[in-house]
């Protein structure tokens, strides 16, 4: 079989294994880990959603008090890690970095089930808080690795805020040694993929059909043929290529531009998105963080300019209390550029999501 049969005949096993997935209401989002030379480690992800969404950026001290929102049994906790967060609705943390240089970022995953919640059961926490909890909480990947394979909690979701259907996410975390987890609730119970292979997630299907769907492309290779469109399983396919085949530069700058062309190639263009293929979204920002450095970069598809906030120059003690926004406006269309640390402002702290 010549090479160009053989490229055709995978290509289209690829197709047909795509095919029998089924299509599922989901938003699109796409995240990838940049395991470079020197210790660089960067965590980019794009936040794609069918409509508006008010996200804002929160700087949260040490020392917090929180509340898992589910009711009388809820899961209580005091931050241990101050962190710098990106809000879904001001109502709950989709995406952020902690003190310790852990990252989280939240994705939309259909397939997620979660288990029964009543006064019974484990304390609960509104998974509006999932994210927060693990950045409060732990300073590596491994550490909550250990707790989130057993939780002390019962996940609980409800309705996307001003719509009728239920909240279904999966979480993928990353730190400053490279190390990767994806978190998924599959039949009721957390199913963990833990490991530095483990760089990119996407949305449906869930990560081990994703993966098994990938290996297609692996094998046809990136130089030869990728998958092109806003799916799911094609953003997840461009994403694992570029990602390991960009250079592994000992530049952090040069290191960082090519990790933004990477998230930026699996982004859906603003605009993008029928009433018939619901699981394709425009993206409405992108975050990318460098671990070494402490630098978590955000980019909104509205405005031309690229800002960072430099966490080290934040102050996260607990004696301080304070809590800081930058307010990005609506659509996040407020312009910063550059360092934009110095821009937060005193604030109350966002209420989350419960019950």
């Amino acid at each position: 079989m010549n090479s160009l049969s053989r490229v055709r005949r995978i290509a289209c096993a690829s197709c047909v294994a795509f095919l029998l997935v089924p299509s599922t209401l989901a938003n699109a989002c796409t995240r990838v880990v940049y395991l470079g030379a020197n210790d660089t480690i960067i965590t980019a992800r794009s936040m794609d959603w069918s409509e508006p969404m008010l996200t804002n950026l929160y700087a949260l001290p040490r020392g917090m008090e929180r509340n898992g929102e589910a009711g009388p049994n809820s899961l209580q906790w005091t931050a241990k890690y101050g962190s710098v967060v990106a809000t879904g609705y001001d109502v709950s943390t989709t995406d952020g970095m902690n003190e310790a240089g852990l990252v989280a970022n939240l994705l939309w995953l259909a397939e997620s089930e979660y288990p029964e919640f009543s006064d019974e059961t484990k304390p609960g926490l509104t998974i509006a808080a999932w994210a927060q909890y693990v950045l409060d909480n732990f300073a590596t990947v491994s550490e909550a690795v250990e707790v989130l394979r057993n939780p002390p909690f019962t996940l609980v979701s409800a309705n996307v805020p001003g719509q009728d259907r239920l909240t279904t996410l999966h979480l993928s975390l990353s730190d400053a040694t490279g190390d990767s987890a994806i978190i998924e609730y599959i039949d009721g119970k957390p199913l963990v993929h833990h490991g530095r292979q483990y760089q990119v997630m996407t949305n449906s299907p869930r990560f081990d059909k994703q993966l098994a769907l990938n290996s297609y492309w692996k094998e046809i290779g990136g130089t030869v043929m990728l998958p092109g469109t806003s799916r799911a399983a094609d953003r997840f396919a461009r994403a694992s290529f570029y990602v390991n085949a960009v250079p592994q530069d000992t530049s952090p700058d040069r290191a960082l531009a090519s990790v933004f062309g990477v998230i930026r190639n699996a982004s859906v263009p603003l605009g993008i998105g029928t009433s018939d293929r619901p699981e394709i979204s425009s993206t409405r920002w992108r975050t990318v963080v460098d671990h070494k450095r402490g630098l978590y970069f955000f980019e909104s598809a509205r405005t031309p300019n690229t800002f960072w906030v430099n966490i080290n120059d934040i102050d996260f003690s607990a004696e301080s209390g304070q809590v800081m926004r930058l307010d990005l406006g609506p659509e996040q269309t407020h312009t910063f550029a550059g360092d934009s640390t110095d821009a937060f402002e005193p604030a109350e702290p966002f209420k989350f999501e419960g019950l």
